[in-house]
C-alpha cells in the first residue's frame, strides 16, 4: 500500500492557529475547560491550546467506538471520564474527527449531564457524508470526503499517530 497527502502538516497548523482565533474570540477571557477525546483528539488539542489566551483548564476524555476496525462499530463506550469539576463552566471537547456522529452525540449526552455553563465542540475533521447522528461540531478545520485517513493523531491499527500530516493509504495498482 502506498500513501496519498491529503493535507500537509503546514495547512493542518495554519488551520489549527485560525481555530484558535475563533475560539478566542467566542470566549474572550472567559476560563475554559479543554477536554480533548483520547485518543486521536491529543495531537490537534495539544497544538490548538498552544494558541488559546483564556484561562484554560485541561482533562480528558477516552472513548471508542472503532477498536481496530477502519469503520465505527457504533457502540460508543466511555473508558476513562473527566476528573474537573464541569458544573457552571464553559466546556470545549476537541477530537480529531466527526464521522457518524454517534460519538460526539453521546459525549455530548455525557457533558451536559455535568451541567455546563455552556458546551462546544471543536473538530480538526468533518465528514458529513457518514453522518448518522443530527450533530455538528461548532468549530470545524476541515470538511473532507469519505475516506479513511491517518496521521496527525489519527491512527491505523494503533499506528501513525505521530505522523505530523494526513495521508490516505492507497492500493498499489500493478
Amino acid at each position: 500500500m502506498k500513501k496519498r497527502l491529503l493535507l500537509e502538516q503546514e495547512r493542518i497548523q495554519k488551520r489549527v492557529r485560525e481555530l484558535a482565533e475563533e475560539i478566542n474570540t467566542s470566549y474572550g477571557d472567559e476560563k475554559l475547560i479543554i477536554v480533548p477525546i483520547l485518543r486521536g483528539g491529543f495531537m490537534f488539542s495539544a497544538d490548538l491550546i498552544r494558541h488559546l489566551r483564556m484561562p484554560v483548564e485541561i482533562d480528558f476524555l477516552t472513548t471508542s467506538s472503532y477498536g481496530n476496525a477502519t469503520v465505527t462499530s457504533g457502540d460508543v463506550q466511555i473508558y476513562s471520564d473527566v476528573r474537573s469539576n464541569l458544573k457552571g463552566n464553559h466546556v470545549l471537547v476537541v477530537d480529531d474527527i466527526i464521522d457518524s456522529g454517534k460519538t460526539i452525540a453521546h459525549v455530548k449526552d455525557h457533558i451536559l449531564s455535568k451541567e455546563p455553563k455552556s458546551l462546544k465542540f471543536c473538530t480538526l475533521l468533518d465528514k458529513p457524508s457518514r453522518r448518522r447522528v443530527e450533530i455538528s461540531s461548532d468549530f470545524v478545520g476541515f470538511t473532507i470526503d469519505d475516506l479513511f485517513i491517518v496521521g496527525y493523531g489519527l491512527d491505523y491499527q494503533g499506528l501513525y499517530r505521530n505522523i505530523p500530516y494526513i495521508f490516505v493509504f492507497e492500493e498499489d495498482k500493478e
